[in-house]
């Protein structure tokens, strides 16, 4: 039996493929695209990482680091304008309450809770 050759690829379209590979969400796609096998990108880029320097490694880890932590970064702040957003939205609707209460004279509704009932805001219940 006769050993069967597979047609060779450049170095430099193995490393834009991996490249595109670790960019990509659906590799079998890519792998069409490329008209080759998708387990030949994972053999493409266990070898070129295999082969990487270590300065590359950790030029490569120390952006990723930076990147993460600009991402927890970004959340943290997210979460904090989050809760800021719903104390004002419960003060507003508190500052509403009490004017529809004044404007009616009824003394019960004063004391109005978060819970948005009579007013034009969403009816979330306030944690504060």
């Amino acid at each position: 039996m006769q050993r069967k050759w597979h047609k060779r690829y450049p170095q430099r379209f193995r490393c834009r493929a991996v490249e595109r590979m670790n960019a990509c969400d659906n590799i079998v796609r890519l792998a069409r695209e490329l008209r080759v096998s998708r387990t030949l990108l994972y053999k493409w880029r266990h070898r070129l990482e295999l082969g990487q320097t270590q300065s590359e490694v950790s030029i490569r880890n120390s952006r990723e680091s930076t990147l993460r932590s600009e991402i927890d970064k970004l959340k943290r702040l997210m979460a904090n304008k989050t809760v800021e957003v719903d104390f004002f939205r419960c003060a507003l609707q508190k500052v509403e309450a009490r004017r529809l209460g004044a404007r009616t004279n009824f003394g019960s509704q004063t004391s109005a809770s978060c819970s948005g009932t009579g007013n034009s805001l969403s009816s979330a219940t306030c944690p504060y």
